[in-house]
């Protein structure tokens, strides 16, 4: 689907917003997981969008310990990755934490995982991938991603896979 997936952190998490304004100002659809009420139905939808939006944020910010995200992350990215499909995901781990996450062992275990799932993402070596160091470079390149996918999308009818 042409369309950009909000997934990543959640929670009470507010980067949304300035994503979803800046999307809305540019005309383009994007679909945001984070429901105020989620219900299992909602399930559908989220695994609908994670299987066929053309652009695929996930970032695991510096709010939570995020050490569901983190496996998330790699899990989802490695089953929504279809190699005949040209889809873009654009992954951001922060390598820190905010001071309010005062759990040590948890810090650690928090800090460790994301190094690592960090530099298995760069070791992927698909040109679909994209690892950003900032919201800000995250949301500059899926705006370019997917202006690039609406341009390919006209080319779908002359592949016979489709």
């Amino acid at each position: 689907m042409l369309c950009i997936g909000l997934f990543g952190t959640c929670g009470g998490s507010k980067w949304r917003d300035r994503f979803m304004a800046a999307y809305r100002g540019e005309n383009i659809p994007f679909y945001n997981p984070q429901v105020a009420d989620w219900k299992p139905e909602d399930a559908v939808e989220e695994a609908k969008h994670l299987a066929n939006d053309s652009v695929i944020l996930f970032p695991v910010t510096s709010e939570t310990y995020g050490i569901g995200s983190l496996a998330e992350t790699g899990f989802n990215i490695l089953n929504a990755i279809r190699l005949d499909d040209r889809r873009d995901f654009v992954i951001l781990i922060e390598q820190r934490l905010d001071d309010h996450l005062d759990n040590e062992a948890m810090r650690q275990e928090s800090l460790r995982t994301r190094a690592l799932v960090k530099e298995h993402l760069k070791k992927l070596n698909l040109d679909s991938i994209y690892v950003v160091e900032s919201l800000e470079e995250m949301l500059a390149i899926s705006i370019t991603l997917f202006r690039a996918a609406a341009l390919r999308e006209p080319l779908k009818k002359f592949n016979p896979r489709q």
